[in-house]
């Protein structure tokens, strides 16, 4: 799909940003989301929405991904300039010979957690879950990251059982019982999935794997290697523009509802403003608020490689200083 990119704004705020005016050719980039539109990506559409790549001399075409492996290798492949890029994809792509790292951070805290129904009020312990299963998308980084955040807890590996879905069908068979629990995440199903369990007549809850040890960044934006070196300049206004639309959905959650909905007209808004409202949160780190939005910190991201270590079993064959940059965050 191509994002028709509306020129707002003058060459007077492209100057105050330290952004190219748009009197030059524009660069055409595509940058993947990694999945459907959603609160995650909020800040690349109303940076598209209201012209400010157009300002950053960027012709951005924002289009749909499938899934956090396809989207890492895709963009190892060189059919697309950035995307948006788990840890987890990551580290598994690098370690197969590929060359991609993170330019910046988007969910700064581990976005996913256990989500389960809840019966007569009662909650769930980690105790609770055992022998209970647990759907999730065939292709989903649950089927990994469970084991070794179980083992994290204390808990034998196979505590929880782990069910291979049909990505479309994971919410759905937790409302109606087929499976006991299910991957939840902010920024993405667990606003949908509430709504979902409101509409079935049931509550929901879940535990997050961040309240109980994972100290693990979610996603931000990568971009391969090869890129970043010949073209930063590229890859830095993409940065600013977009962290500049974060800002943006920060201050005004509804409005960027509002431009989501704009852009692509099937979203839900009240869902998607659920979705901003939650990466409003997951994108700031009070600990490096003074760097600005998407500074990405050597101790959690120490934390996060070390974690993906033991669970992919990767013997430290992936380096730290490989897998991120924070180098393109400013002019």
């Amino acid at each position: 799909m191509k994002c028709i990119l509306q020129l707002i704004g003058t060459a007077v705020c492209a100057w105050a940003l330290g952004l190219p005016a748009t009197a030059s050719a524009q660069e055409k980039i595509t940058y993947n989301m990694a999945w459907l539109p959603q609160g995650s990506s909020i800040g690349t559409i109303v940076a598209a929405q209201r012209g400010w790549f157009k300002e950053a001399g960027l012709d951005v075409d924002i289009v749909r991904g499938y899934g956090g492996g396809r989207t890492a290798n895709e963009l190892d492949q060189g059919q697309f300039e950035i995307g948006y890029v788990d840890p987890i994809s990551l580290v598994l792509n690098r370690n197969n010979g590929g060359k991609i790292r993170l330019v910046g951070a988007i969910n700064t805290q581990w976005p996913g957690g256990i989500c389960y129904v809840l019966k007569q009020g009662q909650k769930k312990s980690l105790d609770d879950m055992r022998g209970l299963q647990l759907g999730g998308g065939s292709a989903s980084p649950v089927h990994n990251v469970v084991p070794a955040w179980l083992e994290m807890n204390g808990k034998p590996r196979d505590f929880i059982r782990l069910v291979r879905l049909d990505p479309a069908v994971v919410d759905i068979s937790l409302i109606e019982g087929k499976v006991d629990l299910a991957e939840c995440w902010l920024a993405s199903n667990w606003p949908l999935l509430r709504k979902q369990a409101k509409a079935a007549g049931v509550a929901l809850d879940w535990i997050r794997y961040s309240d109980l040890g994972l100290n693990a960044y979610g996603s931000g934006f990568a971009a391969r290697e090869e890129y970043i070196s010949k073209k930063p300049e590229v890859v830095r206004n993409f940065l600013l523009a977009s962290y500049r639309g974060f800002d943006f959905a920060r201050s005004n959650p509804d409005q960027a509802a509002d431009i989501a909905v704009q852009m692509f007209p099937t979203l839900d808004r009240a869902v998607v403003l659920e979705q901003i409202r939650e990466i409003n949160d997951l994108i700031t780190d009070p600990q490096v608020a003074s760097k600005g939005l998407g500074y990405l910190r050597e101790d959690r991201m120490g934390s996060t490689l070390s974690f993906l270590d033991k669970a992919f079993d990767l013997h430290g064959k992936i380096k730290l200083p490989d897998i991120y940059t924070n180098d393109l965050l400013t002019k």
